[in-house]
């Protein structure tokens, strides 16, 4: 399977650190004290998300540009089924 890209969308938190979201994946977003570790937990929780997709037999949904906000690509690799 071939890898999905999508945007990540990561805003300073009003009580400190970051939040993060996948505006093209609904309900997918994550918080941290650190650059760092939001993008480490909102990869996880991509992961997480496209593999629940997988799971139910659904399909990926299709990135849509995002024009506001701080954003960056990411790649995620969705697991295979076993």
């Amino acid at each position: 399977m071939e890898a999905m890209n999508y945007t990540v969308r990561i805003r300073p938190a009003a009580e400190g650190g970051y939040w993060a979201e996948v505006p093209a994946l609904p309900g997918c977003f994550t918080q941290g004290e650190t650059l760092e570790e939001v993008t480490l937990m909102i990869r996880e929780s991509m992961e997480l998300y496209l593999a629940r997709l997988l799971y139910l037999g659904e399909s990926f949904p299709v990135e849509r540009r995002v024009k506001k906000g701080f954003t960056f690509p990411v790649t995620v690799r969705p697991p295979r089924p076993s």
